[in-house]
């Protein structure tokens, strides 16, 4: 599978890399967080991308199809999250070496949490993050809640790891994403565990 994520991470650094002039392409390498804190626009949604691509978000909010060698992205749902339109039968009887499953889209995950569905990040103004606020996105990511139902973040979203980035990087994030492609997309609402 890495093989294929690195495909799809390839494709984002190259998109990125258009973005990007020769300035902010040094400063990509060697300024580290202190030359991104005044980047303008362009240079934080480059900025975004790289962290988009690094942080691997792709691997579970964009769905997996089977290719000839196996799975492969579905970059016509890049970032769009768990299908709404894919109906998942119930997940396996969990064991003492086995606790937690994920769905063939990879997008779905099932454990002792319940059923959590990957989100759709794409600035869909109905089912992504289009009505969104970019402050809404990093109090989000900050406390491992969501933005209106301060429902908990479910894993194996890695928000703990993520939390530990600068605002100004969760920004530049939250900027790229909203300059991908829109897909509608509802996500099915997470599901708690059977009492």
């Amino acid at each position: 599978m890495k093989k294929h994520t690195g495909l799809l991470c390839l494709e984002t650094a190259r998109q990125s890399l258009k973005l990007l002039g020769a300035a902010s392409l040094v400063a990509l390498v060697s300024g580290g967080p202190s030359a991104w804190a005044a980047a303008d626009g362009a240079d934080l949604t480059a900025r975004g991308a790289y962290l988009v691509t690094a942080f691997g978000c792709a691997d579970c909010h964009t769905p997996m199809k089977m290719g000839a060698k196996g799975p492969d992205p579905d970059l016509s749902r890049n970032l769009s999250g768990h299908p709404e339109t894919m109906k998942l039968s119930p997940p396996p009887k969990a064991d003492t070496s086995w606790i937690w499953f994920g769905a063939a889209t990879n997008t779905a995950y099932a454990g002792p949490w319940g059923i959590s569905y990957a989100s759709n990040l794409t600035p869909d103004k109905e089912t992504g993050l289009g009505a969104w606020k970019a402050d809404d996105f990093v109090q989000a990511i900050k406390t491992g809640k969501h933005v209106g139902v301060a429902r908990p973040i479910m894993p194996p979203m890695p928000w703990p790891a993520l939390s530990h980035l600068t605002e100004d990087d969760l920004r530049a994030i939250f900027q790229y994403l909203q300059t991908v492609p829109a897909i509608r997309n509802r996500v099915p609402d997470y599901q708690p565990p059977a009492q």
